[in-house]
């Protein structure tokens, strides 16, 4: 049995032990890693944000905008954390749906001090009047107010100090064309992580939390995480509350023990996905089905099915998109035991 805890005596003072009588939020940010070297995966991404980083420190001037995209729970924010750490900078976190209105936007901007880092998450729901101002803002410094209406209306410019913008979104494509080409810094994707990825992560977490694990448990909890280390976390600290209540150590029996409770497959499936291939499988045939008709008869939100359940769906080959609409695969049906369900004909 190998051991990922640390003996707890002769302790900094000034450290924290996150084990320690610590709020969910607060633990979810001590888990966050705090510098390049701490960050698994995302190779390309990590790599072209460091020479932007490095080129922008030595001409003294804040990086260019850089948009981030991806499902959720992959890092995109935590990328932001760090760029802000290495930049020496302080970072300002948003999102699109709270900026409102124009002054809200104004407020937030104004409010930046030189070289502070701007992370807008969900910036595809931004308001199109405030994407709008937001233009000036990114490419020349400025902040273009207008105050009054009709004849009597003025305009004030404002200049504002130099910024990086870092853009998050989960639906790229429903990005604005003039947004996104602001984004002169690149544009960059987040791939699902590997399982030695996810392994190498969930040890690094249970070091910090203080858990005693064994290495098959850690395999199996990366198995199950939907290659997303959000989810992984998620079931790592699910697994130690129960090895902590049956007073054992983190083994793969605990681990599934967990896993279990919550309704975790071994494929990673969670019982909403399983809904939804039951769904496609046993009312409609197995498909094609539009995804809205879908949603109804799997009882989920249209949207949370593209965003949240199909990327990983697609990915590990338990539905296929097309242009006629959602199909399940031979792979959903063997995993689900109905590889004698007859597909609808149309």
């Amino acid at each position: 049995m190998s051991s990922t805890s640390t003996p707890p005596s002769k302790k900094d003072p000034k450290e924290v032990d996150p084990s320690e009588n610590v709020g969910e939020q607060v633990l979810d940010q001590t888990l966050r890693p705090t510098g390049w070297s701490e960050y698994v995966g995302q190779e390309n991404v990590k790599e072209n944000l460091r020479v932007l980083i490095a080129a922008a420190r030595e001409r003294s001037h804040a990086p260019e905008h850089i948009l981030l995209y991806g499902p959720p729970g992959l890092g995109k924010t935590t990328l932001a954390h760090l760029m802000a750490r290495e930049l020496g900078a302080n970072m300002r976190a948003t999102a699109g749906p709270v900026i409102e209105r124009v002054g809200d936007l104004a407020a937030i901007l104004t409010n930046l001090e030189p070289g502070d880092v701007l992370f807008i998450d969900e910036i595809h729901r931004l308001n199109k009047s405030v994407e709008e101002v937001l233009y000036p803002a990114m490419e020349a410094g400025k902040l273009d107010i207008i105050i009054g209406k009709g004849p009597s209306a003025r305009t004030i410019e404002l200049a504002l100090p130099s910024f990086t913008l870092v853009g998050a979104t989960t639906r790229i494509g429903l990005i604005s064309a003039p947004l996104r080409s602001r984004f002169s810094g690149g544009v960059f994707q987040l791939d699902f992580y590997s399982e030695p990825e996810i392994t190498s992560i969930l040890a690094r977490s249970a070091k910090i939390l203080g858990v005693e694990t064994e290495a098959d448990a850690l395999s199996e909890i990366a198995k199950r995480s939907r290659k997303t280390p959000r989810t992984a976390n998620y079931l790592l600290k699910r697994s130690r509350d129960v090895a902590q209540l049956d007073r054992t150590p983190l083994s793969k029996s605990a681990a599934e023990k967990a896993l279990a409770m919550i309704g975790i497959d071994d494929a990673g499936l969670t019982p909403s996905d399983r809904r939804i291939l039951e769904a496609l499988i046993n009312k409609f045939g197995g498909g094609p089905v539009g995804v809205k008709t879908l949603a109804a008869a799997a009882a989920e939100d249209d949207q949370t099915i593209e965003d949240v359940y199909e990327p990983y769906l697609m990915q590990e080959g338990f539905l296929e998109r097309t242009p006629r609409g959602r199909i399940v695969t031979a792979r959903a049906r063997e995993h689900l035991g109905k590889q004698g369900a007859q597909k609808k004909l149309i």
